[in-house]
Protein backbone atom coordinates (compact mmCIF):
# COMPACT_ATOMS: atom_id res chain seq x y z
CA UNK A 1 0.00 0.00 0.00
CA UNK A 2 3.01 2.29 1.34
CA UNK A 3 4.97 1.29 -2.67
CA UNK A 4 1.60 2.40 -3.95
CA UNK A 5 1.12 5.69 -2.29
CA UNK A 6 4.91 6.72 -3.68
CA UNK A 7 4.12 6.02 -6.74
CA UNK A 8 1.13 8.16 -6.81
CA UNK A 9 2.64 11.24 -5.49
CA UNK A 10 5.82 10.96 -7.89
CA UNK A 11 3.17 10.36 -10.67
CA UNK A 12 0.99 13.35 -9.49
CA UNK A 13 3.95 15.78 -9.01
CA UNK A 14 6.27 15.09 -12.26
CA UNK A 15 2.12 16.28 -14.12
CA UNK A 16 3.14 19.32 -12.10
CA UNK A 17 6.02 19.82 -12.60
CA UNK A 18 5.54 18.92 -16.39
CA UNK A 19 2.64 21.33 -16.26
CA UNK A 20 4.88 24.27 -15.48
CA UNK A 21 6.70 23.95 -18.92
CA UNK A 22 9.19 26.36 -19.36
CA UNK A 23 8.60 28.44 -16.38
CA UNK A 24 12.04 30.32 -14.88
CA UNK A 25 11.95 30.24 -10.92
CA UNK A 26 14.14 33.24 -11.44
CA UNK A 27 11.33 34.78 -13.44
CA UNK A 28 13.41 35.20 -16.32
CA UNK A 29 12.26 34.98 -19.83
CA UNK A 30 15.13 34.94 -22.49
CA UNK A 31 14.70 33.30 -25.73
CA UNK A 32 16.58 29.87 -25.86
CA UNK A 33 18.56 31.84 -29.27
CA UNK A 34 19.65 34.07 -27.11
CA UNK A 35 23.23 33.54 -26.16
CA UNK A 36 25.15 36.91 -25.37
CA UNK A 37 24.64 40.45 -24.48
CA UNK A 38 26.23 43.77 -25.02
CA UNK A 39 25.99 46.72 -22.23
CA UNK A 40 27.93 49.99 -24.27
CA UNK A 41 29.01 52.63 -21.62
CA UNK A 42 25.66 54.70 -20.20
CA UNK A 43 27.78 58.56 -20.90
CA UNK A 44 26.95 60.52 -17.70
CA UNK A 45 24.80 63.33 -19.24
CA UNK A 46 23.63 65.01 -16.14
CA UNK A 47 24.78 68.77 -15.70
CA UNK A 48 26.67 67.74 -12.74
CA UNK A 49 29.62 65.39 -13.19
CA UNK A 50 30.34 62.71 -10.79
CA UNK A 51 33.73 60.91 -12.02
CA UNK A 52 33.34 57.86 -12.84
CA UNK A 53 30.02 57.25 -11.71
CA UNK A 54 29.13 56.59 -15.98
CA UNK A 55 31.78 53.73 -15.68
CA UNK A 56 30.40 52.40 -12.23
CA UNK A 57 27.03 52.25 -13.53
CA UNK A 58 27.69 50.44 -16.98
CA UNK A 59 29.72 47.92 -14.61
CA UNK A 60 27.29 46.85 -12.49
CA UNK A 61 24.63 46.52 -15.38
CA UNK A 62 27.23 44.44 -16.41
CA UNK A 63 27.68 42.23 -13.77
CA UNK A 64 24.17 41.91 -12.76
CA UNK A 65 23.03 40.76 -15.81
CA UNK A 66 26.15 38.63 -16.04
CA UNK A 67 25.80 37.10 -12.34
CA UNK A 68 21.97 36.38 -12.91
CA UNK A 69 22.11 35.07 -16.48
CA UNK A 70 23.93 32.15 -18.79
CA UNK A 71 24.14 34.89 -21.28
CA UNK A 72 27.81 35.64 -22.30
CA UNK A 73 28.68 39.27 -22.06
CA UNK A 74 30.17 40.59 -25.55
CA UNK A 75 31.46 43.98 -26.80
CA UNK A 76 29.56 43.67 -30.27
CA UNK A 77 27.30 42.42 -31.97
CA UNK A 78 25.25 41.22 -28.82
CA UNK A 79 21.61 39.07 -29.16
CA UNK A 80 20.32 41.65 -26.75
CA UNK A 81 22.19 45.19 -26.58
CA UNK A 82 21.39 47.88 -23.24
CA UNK A 83 22.74 51.57 -24.05
CA UNK A 84 21.45 54.73 -22.51
CA UNK A 85 22.76 57.45 -20.78
CA UNK A 86 23.05 59.30 -17.14
CA UNK A 87 20.52 62.02 -17.69
CA UNK A 88 19.57 63.80 -14.60
CA UNK A 89 21.49 64.00 -10.86
CA UNK A 90 20.43 66.48 -8.17
CA UNK A 91 20.15 67.41 -4.53
CA UNK A 92 17.18 68.40 -3.16
CA UNK A 93 15.88 69.05 0.46
CA UNK A 94 13.77 66.33 1.41
CA UNK A 95 12.34 66.90 5.24
CA UNK A 96 11.68 70.24 6.42
CA UNK A 97 12.71 71.03 10.21
CA UNK A 98 10.77 72.89 13.14
CA UNK A 99 14.30 74.45 13.43
CA UNK A 100 14.26 77.73 13.16
CA UNK A 101 18.18 78.49 13.11
CA UNK A 102 17.90 78.60 9.55
CA UNK A 103 18.83 75.13 9.05
CA UNK A 104 16.02 74.61 5.83
CA UNK A 105 16.34 70.96 5.38
CA UNK A 106 16.76 67.73 8.22
CA UNK A 107 17.45 65.61 5.09
CA UNK A 108 18.83 65.92 1.32
CA UNK A 109 17.99 63.56 -1.13
CA UNK A 110 20.23 62.65 -3.93
CA UNK A 111 18.22 61.61 -7.10
CA UNK A 112 19.69 59.88 -10.45
CA UNK A 113 17.87 58.87 -13.70
CA UNK A 114 18.90 57.05 -16.51
CA UNK A 115 17.70 56.76 -19.74
CA UNK A 116 17.63 53.56 -20.80
CA UNK A 117 17.19 51.77 -24.64
CA UNK A 118 17.24 47.78 -24.92
CA UNK A 119 16.96 46.10 -28.24
CA UNK A 120 16.43 42.14 -28.65
CA UNK A 121 17.60 40.85 -31.90
CA UNK A 122 15.80 38.03 -31.64
CA UNK A 123 12.58 39.42 -31.22
CA UNK A 124 12.16 43.56 -32.14
CA UNK A 125 8.49 43.66 -29.96
CA UNK A 126 10.54 43.12 -26.71
CA UNK A 127 12.72 46.88 -27.95
CA UNK A 128 12.07 49.56 -25.32
CA UNK A 129 13.07 52.67 -24.13
CA UNK A 130 12.63 53.64 -20.31
CA UNK A 131 13.79 56.03 -17.79
CA UNK A 132 14.96 54.91 -14.54
CA UNK A 133 15.75 57.18 -11.74
CA UNK A 134 16.17 56.27 -7.40
CA UNK A 135 17.46 58.39 -4.28
CA UNK A 136 18.85 58.30 -1.59
CA UNK A 137 18.17 60.14 1.48
CA UNK A 138 21.00 61.34 3.77
CA UNK A 139 21.36 64.03 6.61
CA UNK A 140 21.81 67.63 5.63
CA UNK A 141 24.44 67.74 8.45
CA UNK A 142 26.32 65.53 5.85
CA UNK A 143 28.55 66.54 3.18
CA UNK A 144 27.43 65.29 -0.57
CA UNK A 145 30.85 64.51 -1.20
CA UNK A 146 31.43 62.23 2.13
CA UNK A 147 28.15 60.10 0.77
CA UNK A 148 28.23 59.71 -2.99
CA UNK A 149 30.33 56.36 -3.03
CA UNK A 150 27.29 54.96 -0.25
CA UNK A 151 24.84 56.64 -2.02
CA UNK A 152 25.75 55.22 -5.86
CA UNK A 153 25.62 51.98 -4.92
CA UNK A 154 22.63 52.53 -3.41
CA UNK A 155 21.46 54.12 -6.09
CA UNK A 156 22.31 51.91 -9.17
CA UNK A 157 22.00 49.06 -7.57
CA UNK A 158 17.92 49.58 -7.69
CA UNK A 159 17.97 51.18 -11.05
CA UNK A 160 19.82 48.20 -12.37
CA UNK A 161 17.96 45.79 -10.85
CA UNK A 162 14.71 48.13 -12.16
CA UNK A 163 15.98 47.52 -15.74
CA UNK A 164 17.12 43.90 -15.48
CA UNK A 165 13.50 43.43 -14.51
CA UNK A 166 11.56 45.49 -17.22
CA UNK A 167 13.83 44.13 -19.63
CA UNK A 168 14.47 40.08 -18.83
CA UNK A 169 12.00 39.58 -16.26
CA UNK A 170 9.45 41.21 -17.99
CA UNK A 171 7.94 42.41 -14.40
Amino acid sequence: MKKLQHIAVILIASILLQGCGAYSFSGISISPETKTFQVNFFQNQSPRIFPGADQTFTNQLQDLINNQTNLSLTTSGGDILYEGEIVQDYVSPNTATSDISGTPAAQNRLTIAVNMRFFDSKDSTKDMEQRFSFFFDYPASTSENDIRDEALQVIFERITQDIFNATLARW
